[in-house]
């Protein structure tokens, strides 16, 4: 593969950001192959096209910024590390109050004649949620599970959980 066709394709994949905090729905739509995959992302995503606005019909009303901090290729694979600044109305239900989130994420595309094929996408979702105001605490252990410890392993077990949570103060 060219160095020429690397370099475009780094273009590629750094235009896509640049459209999601542009909001260019439609022009992400001709960026993406008819079989463009997330990984990563919303649940039961469907591919191509479809799957971009059933993406920004998910996101709601948002109004963000992705900076793009790092872009790594080769051959049809590039990786974008960026920071997205945006205030949201709600993120996993948690609603944001007009609070502006500060997160980090990566995106891996595979890029084939010059459409995006795939996406992996790995961000600070935890991250985001606590920034919201959301509160870490263990599930409650099912009750066949506690039949099946040692109370002496319980107990070091629920202290280990309640000693780590305790010390975290939010």
């Amino acid at each position: 593969m060219t160095t020429t066709l690397v370099e475009e394709n780094k273009k590629i994949a750094c235009r896509f950001l640049e459209l999601v905090s542009e909001g260019g729905l439609e022009e992400l739509c001709e960026m993406v192959s008819p079989s463009w995959t997330m990984y990563g992302g919303l649940p039961g995503l469907p591919s191509g096209p479809e799957g971009i606005r059933v993406l920004f019909e998910h996101l709601g009303n948002v109004v963000q910024v992705w900076e793009i901090n790092d872009v790594v290729a080769e051959g049809n694979t590039v990786v974008v590390r960026a920071t997205n600044t945006c205030v949201q109305e709600s993120f996993f239900g948690i609603p944001s109050n007009g609070k502006a989130q500060l997160f980090t994420a990566m995106f891996m595309h595979t890029i084939e004649n010059g459409k995006i094929t795939a996406t992996w996408r790995n961000a600070d979702d935890l991250g985001r949620v606590m920034q919201l105001g959301a509160k870490i605490q263990p599930a409650d252990e099912p009750h066949d599970a506690k039949q099946n410890i040692s109370a002496g392993r319980w107990n070091r077990r629920k202290y280990i959980f309640d000693s780590f949570w305790w010390k975290r103060s939010y």
